[in-house]
């Protein structure tokens, strides 16, 4: 039985996750609130990842996997950000996501051999109109992602997830119509929109030791729109 650790989990594509994993594992979901966990067999640990540093007397001294969830989504033309959307978005998607790495770096080496799952987006492959913000934030994930797993091989395995736009309640305001579901997935070469299912058996896959040989990847799990040009 591992124990694992996801940062954001009551929700989208980390409520996903716990109920794919939760079977045969020790999940620990530390976020902000605890709604809809309550028919789930986890551990629930009051988080902000925006405000808060991680109690990790909360968690157990041996962390086997690690998932890192919250995130943000500002699609807006480059000559309308100001400087402190950069920051904002910097923040929860990368900063936070430093410091909850560094408080249970102790916890993860204890581990004959962890896996850290983190998340990017396409439109860093891609490039993508009104994407700046979000794409340099998610951009340094996919660095920092294949540093530290060539820092930590073979301790820890550190892989990134990068999807195309998901449905999520994250995604809702891009896709809360039929018509806009509908515009999206004619844009993606499998003609469907991604739900948190299609992610989270991913992340199951990286955190199982059916993945110990994969680390420092990034994963682009996006019906294809990162390497397929299709009408």
């Amino acid at each position: 039985m591992k124990n694992i650790v996801l940062i954001g989990g009551s929700y989208g594509i980390g409520f996903a996750i716990a109920k794919e994993i939760q079977a045969g594992n020790n999940v620990f979901i530390a976020s902000r609130t605890n709604e809809n966990l309550s028919d789930l067999n986890v551990n629930y640990i009051k988080f902000d990842a925006s405000t808060d540093s991680l109690d990790i007397s909360s968690l157990p001294e041996v962390i086997d996997g690690l998932v890192y969830c919250p995130g943000s989504i500002n699609l807006r033309p480059f000559r309308g950000l100001k400087p402190e959307v950069f920051e904002e978005d910097l923040q929860i998607n990368f900063i936070s996501m430093v410091k909850v790495i560094q408080a249970v770096l102790p916890n993860l080496t204890a581990s004959n051999q962890s896996s850290i799952v983190l998340f990017s987006t396409v439109a860093v492959k891609m490039g993508m109109p009104f994407h700046t913000s979000v794409s340099a934030s998610k951009g340094a994930i996919e660095g920092f992602a294949k540093a530290l797993a060539a820092e930590y091989a073979p301790k820890i395995r550190v892989n990134v997830i990068a999807p195309s736009l998901t449905d999520t309640p994250l995604a809702n305001k891009f896709l809360n119509s039929d018509e806009k579901k509908e515009k999206t997935a004619l844009r993606n070469p499998m003609k469907k929109v991604g739900t948190s299912d299609d992610i989270a058996q991913m992340a199951s896959f990286l955190l199982s030791d059916k993945s110990n040989w994969i680390t420092g990847q990034i994963f682009n799990v996006d019906g294809g729109m990162s390497t397929l040009l299709v009408n």
